[in-house]
């Protein structure tokens, strides 16, 4: 029967460009960005095709935002019945997209796609439409068919996934949980490498501060008039390199980058003038920590450094935190876990690696909230920049992916 599915899914080549043309017509921008309308439009053009179809269920559920211009942001629910109601296998994409940026850079208009060959182009088609059509394929081969798999099967189809997911996946979770069972497994197909080969379960913690030193200004001719922050800062700045020495522990999940970061980024202006002593100064850091740490204790580490600084150059030092998070891992022996590694060796010819990744996912938000959850996709990476493309290939086997999963999935 799994077969037949597949060989169902081969032949969708024209309903991948089809749906892709249209969701790519509608620029998902969030509202918080300006000229961003939100996802209302696309949500519409989905809906279209979801209800042309033979889901049992489908449901949308709109978030208040007051920056929409409809007043809400769509996340749709479609579900089909498998022969156990009780467990769903979810597939969770997202509808939003990120800005074109530079036109100039773009060979083709990013809203309006471009088919060469295998690759279909527009701002929004990898990123991350290719894996909310490849979970939609599964469906509709299941429905073609008329094949009831041994679980249910559903798509999640959220709204701001690119800032931050309060409108999204974050307000189901707090505030519509029960939409969701304990048994609940969820792919997450918006992350990946051209290899196929990455399985991701795991994610660094993420800290990011904005870190405030204040002195005195003064005028440069004159430094003991003043106490320069600038040089307070930089102090600080190097001090905190100590930190990949405190929190030095290894994990080889992260096959990337074994080990916790620790890097200042962002730098704000201070004075404007060459002549000025600033009394002022701020920058960034990014943490990423592995999750044998906690946050705080990386934190208080940081705390404790700037405190040093204070006394021995005589400043000021606030430390705000902008992101703090961190997810749980989902367990690597899960049978989803298994099963989709299983599936993407029997698809891709490839030698797929559980991991974890330095980046945040929205899994995290799904592994916080006790449901395992994977991230993997066949991806070339063409996301965020211009000439944005999928890879109907890649479409098509990460579909084949996915029903696997859900046709073996006890």
């Amino acid at each position: 029967m799994t077969n037949e599915l597949l060989k169902k899914i081969d032949g969708y080549r024209d309903f991948i460009i089809d749906i892709q043309t249209k969701m790519t017509a509608c620029p998902a921008i969030t509202p918080h960005i300006e000229g961003g309308k939100g996802e209302s439009a696309k949500a519409k053009v989905i809906l279209d095709f979801l209800k042309k179809m033979k889901f049992d269920e489908i449901k949308v559920v709109e978030v208040k935002d007051a920056k929409s211009p409809t007043g809400v942001r769509p996340n749709i629910i479609a579900k089909y019945y498998g022969k156990n109601r009780q467990k769903t296998l979810w597939v969770m994409a997202h509808m939003d997209v990120v800005p074109p940026g530079d036109l100039s850079m773009w060979k083709t208009d990013p809203y309006k796609v471009v088919v060469k060959g295998d690759k279909i182009y527009g701002r929004g088609c990898e990123d991350n439409q290719q894996g909310l059509v490849s979970g939609l394929l599964v469906a509709k081969a299941l429905m073609e068919s008329n094949v009831r798999p041994p679980v249910n099967y559903a798509l999640l189809l959220n709204a701001d996934e690119e800032m931050g997911s309060d409108f999204g996946i974050i307000s189901l979770l707090k505030k519509h949980k029960n939409l969701f069972g304990k048994q609940d497994g969820f792919i997450v197909p918006d992350g990946g490498n051209p290899q196929g080969t990455m399985i991701e379960i795991a994610e660094k913690n993420m800290i990011w501060l904005k870190i405030t030193t204040t002195g005195k200004q003064a005028h440069a001719s004159t430094p003991n008039n003043g106490n320069n922050a600038f040089v307070a800062a930089s102090h600080l700045i190097v001090e905190l390199r100590n930190l990949y020495k405190k929190f030095n522990k290894k994990n080889n999940l992260f096959a990337d980058i074994n080990h916790s970061v620790f890097e200042p980024t962002k730098r704000e202006a201070n004075v404007p003038n060459v002549n000025t002593i600033p009394g002022s100064d701020v920058f960034y850091m990014d943490c990423r920590v592995l999750p044998c740490y906690t946050n705080k204790q990386v934190i208080a580490e940081i705390a404790k450094t700037a405190k040093g600084i204070e006394k021995k150059f005589g400043v000021k030092i606030k430390i705000e935190e902008l992101i703090c998070e961190s997810s749980k891992p989902t367990d690597k022996n899960a049978p989803m876990v298994k099963l989709i590694a299983k599936a993407v060796k029997e698809v891709y010819h490839n030698k797929p690696q559980v991991q974890g990744v330095g980046g945040g996912t929205v899994a995290a938000f799904l592994r916080n909230g006790g449901f395992p959850a994977v991230v993997f996709s066949k991806l070339d990476e063409t996301m965020h920049g211009p000439n944005e493309y999928s890879s109907i290939k890649n479409t098509i086997g990460d579909a084949k992916v996915f029903a696997k999963v859900v046709m073996n999935l006890k």
